[in-house]
């Protein structure tokens, strides 16, 4: 009788035992889960932070070849612009001497606004690169910092 009765308890207390190792088990289970969310959404903030950057560059980057290409579009209808002036000049003028004058006034028309659309050009890359030092590139920096800080070293967590 003795016997049995400490063989029930033994059981009653492996059973117990079971029960809180597995009761255990349900807590890491769940610690885990709540673990792997916050890794999750870390890493999720540092992708947007990452697609944010990309999608600032990108927009300089439009903004730098529009600028860019409307500067091309307006100095081509100018240009035709100016050459059929000028060209009306030439064909129609009966004064010589008003000819010379308009030929030396064309040429120096279009040296002139061919330096002023490579002016264009040049400011509009010297601020692209003035923007991608200042803003672009404090992001970035600030970015790898708190990469670091978070002790990440590598891409492909």
């Amino acid at each position: 009788m003795i016997t049995t009765a400490i063989v029930s308890f033994l059981l009653l207390l492996a059973f117990m035992g079971f029960g809180i190792a597995y009761w255990q088990l349900l807590l890491c289970r769940r610690e885990t889960r709540i673990l792997n969310s916050h890794r999750v959404a870390a890493h999720s903030a540092l992708q947007k932070s990452r697609m944010d950057l990309l999608e600032v560059r990108n927009r300089a980057r439009l903004l730098e070849d529009s600028v860019s290409g409307g500067a091309s579009a307006v100095e081509k209808v100018h240009k035709a612009i100016s050459n059929t002036t000028f060209g009306l000049i030439d064909l129609f003028s009966k004064d010589e001497e008003f000819r010379q004058t308009a030929r030396k006034a064309r040429a120096t028309h279009d040296q002139t606004s061919q330096q002023i659309y490579r002016t264009v050009r040049t400011t509009n890359k010297a601020l692209h690169i003035l923007a991608d030092t200042l803003i672009i590139g404090k992001a970035e920096k600030r970015l790898a910092s708190r990469k670091l800080d978070k002790g990440q070293g590598s891409d492909d967590q």
